[in-house]
């Protein structure tokens, strides 16, 4: 089968085309003919090996899983012995660890849910790996209920679409911060208030929000709290940092603050769950959330989608069509 293969750590110019042998399939796996698989910022960290400090976790030397990609939207094509949910020729959708960036997917059946029947298989490729933080940002971590201030920093990108969606399914008042470019958009998924950042700086605005979920972490967390009311709580979650250490400095700044305030700043650690995935569904069935889909890449052009999504240009999601 065909795949988008990364055997150095680099740029998007390390990606190749090639074929690899199909995956094998395990009792309590289904093998997914993949339609759709989205990419993500995190697929282009692993891609340039940083921060070095995961390297571990992804290969020291080189990646440990070759194919890029998490998640997926297809049709299944096989089942294991044990697998209870799923048969041949049903449509899902789901994320996996060992890369979507191909034609085929062996993944557990937990890993997967039926496709939502009212959105195209492009728009499912795009839910997991951005919904899923997004609605255990908001529902977890901050605890949205009716009538909260949420704000939604970098509310134009993957995480960001989602989250706008979710919080005002949650029953919030919703402010997004965005570019120029932008301001449509978020408003036209639901948003409330939206706020340019070209032209104004949220955190000397004089308002305050019960959670703030920060994508973007381009200002100092003393200035964002300035925007958190009392009690409130900072998620944070661009992943962005030094090459070394990414992201952890900032994080054990915001615990340590934490320590001394009734404000809670904390990163948004999240896993994936075949619940949520049914949840997010849903949501996505009932109207409240509708994937926002930037722009579609064929398999051979993964690498443009990976370096636009890794420049910081997509507005939504950036998918690959298989």
């Amino acid at each position: 089968m065909k795949a988008i293969v990364q055997d150095v750590y680099g740029s998007p110019e390390v990606l190749r085309l090639t074929e690899i042998d199909m995956p094998a399939v395990g009792e309590g796996d289904v093998l997914v003919a993949v339609h759709a698989a989205a990419v993500h910022p995190g697929d282009a960290f692993i891609l340039a090996g940083v921060p070095y400090v995961a390297r571990p976790a992804f290969g020291l030397r080189r990646p440990r899983v070759g194919v890029r990609g998490y998640d997926l939207a297809g049709r299944v094509e096989t089942v294991g012995s044990n697998v209870q949910r799923f048969q041949p020729g049903d449509e899902v959708f789901g994320w996996t660890t060992t890369g979507s960036l191909a034609e085929y997917v062996c993944v557990p059946q937990d890993n997967l849910a039926p496709k939502p029947a009212n959105i195209t298989v492009e728009q499912a490729g795009a839910v997991t790996v951005s919904a899923m933080p997004a609605l255990h940002a908001l529902r977890d971590a901050a605890k949205v209920q009716p009538g909260h201030k949420v704000l939604i920093v970098g509310a134009s990108g993957g995480v960001g679409t989602f989250a706008v969606q979710i919080a005002k399914s949650l029953g919030a008042e919703v402010t997004g911060v965005c570019s120029t470019r932008n301001v449509d958009l978020v408003r036209s998924i639901g948003a409330d208030h939206v706020i340019d950042y070209t032209r104004e700086d949220f955190t000397r605005s004089g308002r305050s929000y019960d959670a703030i979920l920060d994508n973007v972490e381009a200002q100092p967390l003393s200035a964002v709290r300035r925007a958190l009311a009392p009690g409130g709580t900072l998620v944070l979650n661009s992943g962005r940092g030094s090459r070394w250490i990414g992201p952890l400095g900032r994080w054990a700044k915001a615990g340590v603050r934490s320590l001394f305030t009734r404000q809670t700043l904390r990163p948004l650690l999240q896993r994936e769950n075949q619940q949520d995935l049914v949840v997010l569904k849903e949501l996505i069935e009932d109207g409240a959330v509708t994937p926002v889909i930037d722009r579609t890449y064929p398999l051979s052009d993964a690498a443009q989608a990976l370096a636009y999504v890794g420049a910081g240009h997509a507005r939504g999601k950036a998918v690959v069509t298989v």
